[in-house]
């Protein structure tokens, strides 16, 4: 006879969802004709399930979304929309990411471009792909800081972060103009992540207007060479998603 002792060790030996999974089949007459075999894969399908689930959590605590609970199931597909469901469940399957690929989601101001990527990000969590998002000004930001730092040593870790994680998702891109050491900073982080490492943008311009952002003819070339010349564009276009969804809220309360 099983006791909550027995139970317990499943937590002290850190297969928990195991414990719950058999205390469950004990005390439920529905599991008394399955077999041993069934018994045991039923167990050990809960505690895999229960181990998948904390690495996707901790995947998408770690990528840092403004919107963490963005995901694909919840996109809107609108009248007048160019979304295409079929489309954002192949985007969503990350093929484009295991080819390294560079995918451009362009929209003007409340298009919900911020919204797609953190839910093709979430896509990607769910697929165990390591993650991280981030406004380019708050990228920006983030390396002044480390580089203040005594030893610099925080500055060359957030850099090897930004150029080597599987997914980088860069929200605002090139909004506003950057000056000589953003510039270069940049260039480093998209070179070394070309054909490297998947890169999804979001932006409210057309690449023709990043070049006007960028200090530096030379390295405006540079940084559009490596960005935009193989990327996927995906434009937007459609109702204003803000206003969209503000307005059919007040259409549900009214």
């Amino acid at each position: 006879m099983l006791t909550e002792d027995d139970f317990a060790k499943f937590k002290s030996f850190r297969v928990r969802a195991m414990g719950d999974k058999l205390r469950e089949m004990v005390s439920d007459a529905t599991y008394d004709s399955w077999t041993f075999e069934e018994k045991v894969k039923a167990m050990i399908d809960a505690e895999d399930a229960a181990r998948q689930s904390r690495k996707v959590a901790k995947l998408s605590k770690e990528a840092g979304f403004k919107l963490p609970g963005a995901c694909v199931e919840d996109i809107m597909y609108v009248p007048g929309r160019s979304l295409d469901r079929d489309r954002v469940a192949r985007w969503a399957e990350c093929g484009w990411v295991e080819d390294r690929e560079t995918m451009v989601v362009l929209a003007k101001s409340g298009g919900g471009k911020s919204y797609l990527v953190q839910a093709l990000g979430n896509a990607a969590c769910r697929r165990l792909i390591p993650t991280r998002y981030i406004r380019l000004q708050d990228m920006f930001d983030s390396l002044d800081r480390a580089r203040a730092c005594s030893d610099g040593a925080r500055y060359y870790d957030l850099m090897d972060l930004y150029k080597t994680v599987d997914l980088l998702i860069i929200d605002d891109f090139l909004t506003t103009p950057i000056g000589t050491q953003d510039s270069v900073e940049l260039f480093e982080i998209m070179e070394a992540r070309e054909d490297r490492c998947a890169t999804l943008i979001a932006s409210q311009l057309e690449p023709e207007s990043w070049y006007l952002r960028i200090e530096g003819e030379l390295m405006a070339d540079s940084i559009l060479n490596r960005t935009a010349t193989r990327a996927r564009f995906i434009d937007l276009d459609g109702p204003n998603m803000r206003k969209y969804l503000k307005e059919h809220r007040k259409d549900a309360e009214g």
